[in-house]
């Protein structure tokens, strides 16, 4: 997203919890600390006096494990900064939006926010509340000028997938090709998306092309049908 919006043109700020050395701003934070999430929003208002568009977009992928094996902290864990991260994101976003009366919020859902998804509760019910958090900032947030939407990747081709791929692999006794094969299989396109379909949405979204577009669950999967993969 981040090198998406560059090449646009626009000036990018990255948060992430380890450092960035990309050619814009950026800051070190952990997306599921009110402070540090807030230390970040008072020096974006310091240096460039706004914002015009926050994607919040942290995440981590979460136990795959049936719900009776899932331990409670990592649970936690995973709602935590998959749910509340994006909460934070809004939270201290919403003063400088309002106060420039425009702005877009852009929350990364996935289709485990559509569907359920076996084996990934924690994640699933993450991702199920982005979905209700972005449907209220879309409310909250629209009399200012101020737009939200969810993208919502399928399964997309990448190292973190990978290790979906492998974990699910364990939980369900199948080979990795497998797993792959099901996720594939189980869209209309026969095939994953890739981290530059989630970014060209994105940069859309936040665009004067969607100034209209607000309180949208959009997917980004090739369609998916079937999210229980099978051999």
């Amino acid at each position: 997203m981040a090198e998406a919006f560059h090449a646009a043109g626009h000036q990018v700020w990255t948060t992430d919890i380890v450092a960035d050395d990309a050619p814009w701003r950026s800051s070190q934070a952990d997306a599921s600390d009110e402070a540090q999430v807030a230390a970040v929003f008072a020096d974006i208002a310091q240096v460039w006096d706004g914002v015009d568009v926050v994607c919040a977009n942290a995440g981590i992928a979460g136990p795959t494990a049936r719900v009776e094996e899932v331990e409670l902290a990592d649970w936690q864990k995973c709602v935590s900064v998959n749910l509340e991260g994006a909460f934070l994101a809004a939270k201290h976003a919403a003063p400088l939006l309002k106060a420039q009366g425009s702005g877009a919020l852009i929350f990364t859902s996935s289709t485990a926010g559509i569907y359920g998804y076996p084996n990934r509760a924690p994640y699933a019910a993450a991702k199920w509340g982005i979905i209700g958090l972005m449907k209220t900032m879309a409310m909250e947030l629209g009399p200012f000028g101020i737009r939200a939407n969810a993208i919502c990747p399928g399964a997309v081709e990448g190292p973190r997938m990978d290790g979906v791929l492998e974990r699910e692999a364990v939980a369900k006794g199948m080979t990795r090709d497998q797993v792959y094969d099901g996720y594939a299989a189980g869209t209309s396109m026969r095939r994953f998306v890739t981290a530059q379909d989630i970014a060209d949405m994105a940069v859309f979204l936040g665009s004067d092309a969607a100034g209209r577009v607000s309180g949208q669950v959009i997917a980004v999967d090739g369609h998916t049908e079937n999210p229980d993969p099978k051999p």
